[in-house]
């Protein structure tokens, strides 16, 4: 069984962009997430909120394209920031060490609230590892 996978957009604003995401974020969905998320920042939208409210399972895919979106709206001078997310996938993200680099919120609005944009990216990009 599985949970058909959406992609909305449901709020735009300057360069901020929330992309909810429902069902199962596997091996088939990653890449068409990491794509929209690409064509956002592309746009001028490089500081994306994920709303994971209604993601049902999330695999290595789809961390992986958390991972790469992350790393492309940074070099964009943007942020990623997650919300709404579900208890499994907390787990993973913390297990990961992903926690430490991609904040979160409750839900979107209270990322959208918080001010989610390049200055708290700033700050959580820094605690990310980096080469060099």
């Amino acid at each position: 069984m599985t949970d058909a996978f959406h992609i909305d957009v449901p709020h735009t604003d300057g360069t901020l962009a929330v992309i909810a995401l429902s069902g199962e974020f596997d091996i088939n969905a990653a890449p068409a997430v990491r794509a929209r998320a690409l064509e956002l920042i592309a746009a001028g939208h490089p500081d994306l909120v994920a709303d994971l409210a209604g993601v049902t399972f999330c695999d290595s895919s789809g961390l992986g394209a958390l991972v790469g979106i992350w790393r492309c709206a940074k070099d964009a001078n943007g942020s990623l920031t997650l919300a709404a997310i579900p208890d499994r996938l907390d787990r993973l993200l913390s297990v990961t060490g992903m926690d430490t680099f991609l904040p979160a919120h409750p839900s979107a609005d209270a990322a959208l609230a918080a001010g989610q944009g390049p200055t708290t990216a700033s700050s959580a990009a820094g605690a990310a590892p980096t080469a060099g």
